[in-house]
């Protein structure tokens, strides 16, 4: 069977490449023009644009106005100009000239780049703001030149950015996918088994277990299909297929709401967001399904 083409789809690098460069925060020239990667709360700010037109990173040689939850990190070049990320304080002004824009996986107010950069930031900030001190002695950790890495001066042991990762599966039966659904999920909408993976555990594994876990059921010829950065705050989604090799469908409900098979002929209401890779796995390995979905609306 064939590797996997490369999977790059909203929260991966290679989707902004052509615009971004990566930089670690010692390459930063103190009060060099930018963009800005203003978060608060769930929203990236952005520039109060015309009717019509696309939203747009702020730029100047100034940060929004604070205060601030975690002050401004140089996190690389975008368009070949600085590009730094900070979140505000929840209780911020919106500043002037600028209007907050969702900025979750379910968002459809930002392109696939700019929803990419808010995941970025994200993911850097939420790094940053759980490494201001030491977990061994309480010491305040500084910056490892050419690294988003820290360094204890005191202990001096060193911390990097923790990326947890975590399996998403499409599993097939037959002309039928499992779906599951969580409580809180917009309605109708389905998704698919997913979990982290646990000490000494592979991914196939996890696969296997987190499927049992959670539906009762087994399964067999797990394929890998693609990867995900996944910056909610900070994990990496590895997508798998399997197919359905027994046991009676059992729901664990303190994690699903539910879970059923479906087909074209009987297709869910509602698919995953198209910025997922929950989305991809659909849309690639069982496209019959997805163009039923969308026929419905």
């Amino acid at each position: 069977m064939p590797y996997p083409e490369a999977v790059n789809l909203a929260f991966n690098r290679a989707s902004i490449a052509a615009d971004y460069a990566f930089g670690t925060p010692d390459k930063d020239v103190p009060g060099a023009p930018g963009y800005w990667l203003a978060l608060r709360e769930g929203a990236l700010f952005v520039r109060a644009e015309e009717p019509g037109q696309a939203p747009e990173l702020p730029f100047g040689a100034a940060p929004p106005a604070g205060p601030f939850a975690v002050p401004p990190v140089y996190v690389g070049t975008w368009r070949g100009k600085p590009l730094r990320a900070l979140r505000l304080e929840p209780e911020a002004d919106i500043p002037h000239r600028l209007r907050a824009v969702p900025s979750g996986y379910r968002s459809e107010d930002l392109g696939e780049a700019l929803l990419t950069l808010a995941g970025l930031a994200r993911q850097v900030l939420h790094w940053r703001d759980r490494s201001r001190v030491c977990p061994a002695c309480g010491g305040a950790p500084r910056e490892i030149p050419g690294s988003f890495g820290a360094r204890c001066p005191d202990c001096a042991r060193e911390y990097y950015p923790r990326i947890h990762p975590a399996v998403i599966v499409l599993i097939r039966r037959g002309e039928e996918y499992l779906f599951v659904r969580k409580p809180g999920w917009p309605q109708g909408q389905y998704g698919m088994v997913a979990g982290f993976v646990e000490f000494a555990e592979s991914f196939e594994e996890c696969v296997v277990r987190e499927v049992m876990e959670e539906t009762g059921l087994t399964v067999a010829d797990i394929r890998y299909a693609g990867s995900q950065n996944w910056p909610f705050p900070s994990q990496i989604m590895a997508g798998f297929t399997a197919r359905y090799a027994g046991g009676e469908l059992a729901v664990d409900t303190t994690e699903l709401e539910s879970a059923a098979w479906f087909s074209v002929k009987n297709p869910p209401a509602a698919l995953p967001p198209a910025s997922s890779i929950a989305r991809h796995l659909i849309d690639r390995y069982a496209p019959d399904l997805a163009a039923a979905v969308l026929a419905k609306k």
